[in-house]
């Protein structure tokens, strides 16, 4: 029912702008004038409608997930806090580098870069039992107030 109701409304809407292009064009060729771009009325709403969309969109993406780069990056350095710990208690001690992680795991190729494709701070400490893994943040500055510890 709302299809017929729907295509009933499209028709009325063609009618109405060929009638008003007929028109136009009349009044053109009697008054020697060049050719207007007619736009259908449709296209119009549909025009309006994508750059609304294109609008809210962004709007909404930067309201809801404006912090989405901190999220993603908290997790990658929770999850490289347990490969950490898994090798030390594998191996007796924590890693020289963070790269030896990797460890020809293709799934874990980029696990020490943050969201922002900076490469992760680490430090081991001068035992060999602790250690520092800090983002730098958005900047890619380290020891700003954007680092992720």
């Amino acid at each position: 029912m709302l299809d017929l109701i729907g295509m009933l409304l499209s028709w009325r809407e063609d009618y109405k702008f060929s009638n008003i292009v007929k028109a136009r064009r009349k009044f053109e060729d009697e008054n020697n004038l060049p050719k207007k771009i007619m736009i259908h009325p449709v296209w119009k709403l549909l025009g309006i409608l994508v750059i609304l969309f294109f609008i809210l969109n962004s709007v909404i993406g930067y309201v809801f997930f404006s912090d989405y780069g901190l999220k993603q990056t908290s997790e990658k350095i929770v999850e490289i806090n347990k490969i950490l710990e898994k090798e030390r208690t594998d191996i007796g001690n924590y890693p020289e580098e963070l790269k030896i992680i990797i460890r020809n795991n293709p799934l874990r190729k980029d696990i020490t870069k943050d969201y922002w494709g900076n490469e992760l701070f680490y430090k081991l400490g001068e035992n060999g039992d602790s250690y520092v893994l800090i983002s730098k943040g958005k900047d890619g500055i380290l020891k700003t107030k954007d680092d992720i510890k």
